[in-house]
């Protein structure tokens, strides 16, 4: 069954990472809320008359500066123009410094059954360099306080590759993770890109990033660490106790439809792409006036899907099924890569099963983007 991800596209203030689309001021927030309700009035058949939803999500930006009023709002309206199935995953993503105890309570009285909480680090000078709103004891605090609060399933961020001296932050970062004892965690290796403030201090030459091989011993400390704890990696960044994967974001690497609200959000529904224009103002403006959805819409060659395929499924630990690329996307990597699949292998970097299913190592995780890229040469060249 479909998804919905709903952006939020509102911060206190800025990471100096992130590149998603946001604003710091909330002028627009009660708009925009009003908008998004509409435009579920608006894309309701999207994914087919009366779509049972199997997961939510409230994607940002921030989403849990919503109020309790803002949230009901939406799944009112949610209810109003989709079926919801009894056991949907509902995910709400959250920032340490919002979730009091107050906020909890109030989250845990709504249909929201998962939180995401951004901690992203429990060593507050990093916290600081990457202009966190929250400090590190408000890390731990916001994980207790919505497990006390009868949250038990709960996802919680790091990053790592983070400029330090030596390794011992980011093992003492996991180790607090772990203490933890929730069931999912996500890690990301720190990203530079370019319209970010690290991004414009790389540029200047005050921000330098640690070395390849630095962010690659980390990665392995990671995957050390998530064994010894019995957490299985379903996807190269995502992680969980058996049988806790995200729903939501494990349908999006399936190819699953969902349907985005919001701008800059995205939707798919198996044969187009669509892109919601990334401005608060002008999305409000065209939502409720003119009662049209800005949004770009791009058509999937078999090509696309093909790529669209190998990115998303290679990623995973149930990897690319190479039948299926052949007999439904009509790739045959097989016979046309037969040399560099041979030279994956024999580099330890995958490993094809006896039903075609090539699937990483976890060495050759480190280079996922680099394998995807060069697959994708061999789609091109089938079209």
């Amino acid at each position: 069954m479909p998804g919905l991800y709903l952006h939020i596209p509102f911060c206190k203030q800025a990471c100096h990472y992130c590149d998603f689309h946001f604003s710091t001021s909330m002028a627009l927030k009660s708009r925009l809320v009003e908008a998004i309700t509409q435009e579920l009035a608006l894309r309701a058949n999207y994914l087919g008359p009366q779509a049972t939803l199997e997961t939510i999500y409230f994607g940002g930006g921030t989403p849990s500066l919503l109020t309790g009023a803002e949230l009901n709002q939406i799944f009112e309206a949610i209810h109003r123009y989709f079926r919801v199935a009894a056991d949907a995953e509902i995910t709400l993503e959250a920032n340490p410094d919002d979730l009091t105890a107050s906020k909890v309570q109030e989250l845990a009285a709504s249909p929201i059954n998962r939180l995401s909480i951004g901690l992203q680090s429990f060593h507050e000078p990093h916290l600081r360099l990457m202009n966190r709103a929250h400090s590190a004891p408000e890390s731990t605090a916001a994980v207790r306080l919505a497990q006390a609060a009868g949250f038990e399933n709960i996802s919680i961020d790091l990053i790592y590759g983070v400029p330090a001296p030596d390794h011992r932050i980011w093992e003492q970062d996991l180790a607090q993770a772990f203490a933890l004892q929730v069931p999912h965690l996500s890690c990301y290796a720190l990203t530079i890109e370019p319209d970010t403030v690290f991004g414009r201090q790389l540029k200047k030459g005050t921000f330098r990033p640690p070395p390849d091989e630095f962010v690659a011993g980390q990665f392995e400390m990671l995957l050390a660490e998530i064994a010894r704890h019995s957490y299985q990696q379903y996807e190269i960044s995502n992680f969980s106790q058996p049988g806790r994967e995200s729903r939501h974001n494990s349908a999006y690497w399936r190819g699953v439809p969902y349907l985005g609200l919001g701008p800059s959000a995205h939707s798919f529904n198996g044969e187009s792409r669509q892109y919601t224009l990334a401005n608060n103002p002008q999305y409000v403006t065209a939502v409720l006036e003119r009662q049209e959805v800005p949004a770009t819409i791009e058509h999937l060659s078999p090509t696309d899907r093909a790529n669209e395929y190998l990115m998303t499924s290679l990623r995973t630990t149930r990897g690319t099924d190479l039948r299926h690329l052949r007999s439904t996307l009509g790739v045959d990597l097989q016979s046309q890569r037969t040399d560099y699949l041979t030279y994956l292998q024999t580099s330890g970097w995958a490993t094809l099963s006896p039903d075609d299913v090539l699937i990483l190592t976890d060495k050759g995780k480190l280079l996922a983007d680099q394998i995807t890229l060069e697959l994708f040469q061999a789609t091109d060249s089938a079209t």
